[in-house]
């Protein structure tokens, strides 16, 4: 492992959007600033976000943190391409330890959620551009499109359901042949979403646009769009649970709802490690905020 003698004002882990918004705020208070990120985290993956102000059109994941980087670098913001294991916090310091052992007075995780994307054929080509995983990112992209969910038990047929607020022709391909709940059923009866229960073998795209699902029992199920809801999502909250932070069940982040700092002295959160709205924008404003907060915190030592 590599020691850093240079004590940063403050740690961000993840450079996802948040981290990246988190960064340029405290690059502009002019603080010295450390970026660690293992780049695994949802915006490596999505190839278009399409409700962001001022791209009516959409923009990749690649092409924010791409600018996001760049912008912070010219602010004097330093990257690291590590993954964080341990979060120690020694007195005053923390030290964040992966290949590399990085020392700052403050910490902001911004480490985000691991989504469980199924690895069938033909999905990770279509992520952001038409098929997707968040309905209040996304639901408005399916409108009156004919949409498969593809999904397992209980967690697929719930997104299923709320997808037909933007269309009636709706999917749901429980691929695992997860039991449902009676609930559950009557549901997807009451909202005519149509049920298979089969096994998916592969999605057909052409250029990342879904032309149809191909399953084992169904044959070929004719696709605009889709939706991928497996659950087992992981909330990447260990490091702060390592230094005692408080979680509530679902594993985000308890935060001060002004300040955005977790329960432990000195470490932020933001992001969908917090709340998971799934809303980059939102992921973004948190950030700003912790970062204000962060910078006021260190003004204070001063």
């Amino acid at each position: 492992m590599g020691q850093l003698t240079m004590i940063y004002d403050c740690i961000i882990i993840g450079g996802g959007i948040a981290g990246l918004q988190a960064s340029i705020q405290l690059g502009r208070y002019m603080r010295k600033v450390a970026v660690i990120d293992a780049e695994e985290g949802r915006s490596t993956l999505c190839q278009k976000y399409n409700n962001i102000l001022g791209f009516p059109h959409g923009v990749s994941g690649h092409t924010l943190r791409q600018a996001g980087e760049e912008h912070a670098r010219r602010l004097g913001v330093h990257f690291y391409n590590d993954a964080v294991r341990h979060l120690h916090k020694n007195g005053a310091t923390f030290e964040a330890c992966g290949q590399l052992n990085i020392k700052g007075r403050k910490v902001l995780l911004a480490t985000g959620v691991k989504d469980h994307i199924p690895t069938i054929k033909g999905v990770e080509p279509c992520l952001g551009l038409s098929i997707y995983v968040c309905p209040d990112c996304d639901g408005y992209e399916i409108k009156g499109k004919k949409t498969v969910v593809m999904g397992s038990g209980d967690t697929g047929a719930a997104l299923a359901v709320i997808l037909t607020y933007w269309s009636s022709r709706i999917t749901f391909i429980n691929h695992d042949q997860k039991p449902l709940s009676k609930k559950m059923l009557e549901k997807l009866q009451a909202s005519q979403v149509a049920l298979k229960e089969t096994e998916i073998c592969e999605v057909k795209e052409e250029n990342g646009q879904i032309q149809a699902v191909e399953t084992v029992e169904d044959g070929i199920i004719e696709a605009e769009k889709a939706f991928v809801a497996f659950g087992g999502n992981i909330v990447r909250s260990d490091l702060a649970a390592q230094l005692g932070a408080q979680v509530r069940e679902n594993k985000h982040l308890i935060v001060d709802p002004q300040t955005k700092m977790t329960t432990v002295e000195g470490l932020w959160a933001a992001g969908d490690a917090v709340a998971h709205s799934e809303l980059v924008t939102a992921a973004m404003g948190e950030a700003s905020i912790a970062a204000l907060w962060v910078h006021k915190s260190l003004l204070k030592e001063e």
